[in-house]
């Protein structure tokens, strides 16, 4: 079985969504809807991360319980810098950057999700079929918000 290996991507996966997450917060600090968001999204995947975790041992997979999506103080510092720089053109640029990761990012992940689903259906497994079943809708909700904010945020930024 593979179950173990799926849960390392998906362990990996929501790591590295919370992390980016974390990263656009900082870096888009001036728009307190993207700052606000972006953090209440990574803690969703933080707590993915922990689920994870306490579901691994049972598939071979052990996985840290921490989630990795904060940044370190140096980066907080240069994102601030950036902040205080301005909005000029690159920092509008890079916050379509930013959320097309995003979008890119939790899109794997939620397809994760539901091969997760799938294989915990196929063995019969209702605690891993309860888990993809509460943390799916929330990997689908990150995807969402990143489209919607690509939609709002494209036509003001590349028509100016």
């Amino acid at each position: 079985m593979r179950i173990g290996l799926l849960l390392r991507d998906l362990h990996h996966g929501e790591n590295a969504l919370a992390h980016h997450l974390m990263v656009v917060s900082e870096r888009h600090r001036a728009d307190h809807e993207v700052y606000h968001l972006a953090r209440d999204l990574a803690s969703w995947s933080q707590r993915h991360v922990r689920a994870l975790a306490e579901a691994g041992p049972a598939y071979g997979a052990d996985l840290d319980a921490v989630a990795k999506g904060d940044i370190s103080a140096v980066a907080k510092m240069r994102e601030r810098a950036s902040e205080l720089a301005g909005r000029h053109g690159q920092a509008e640029l890079m916050l379509l950057r930013d959320l097309r990761k995003v979008c890119t990012d939790a899109t794997g992940v939620l397809t994760d999700w539901e091969m997760l689903a799938q294989g915990a259906q196929a063995l019969d497994d209702q605690d891993l079929l309860r888990l993809a079943a509460a943390c799916r809708p929330d990997t689908l909700r990150q995807v969402r918000w990143a489209r919607a904010k690509l939609k709002e945020a494209s036509p003001q930024i590349l028509l100016t």
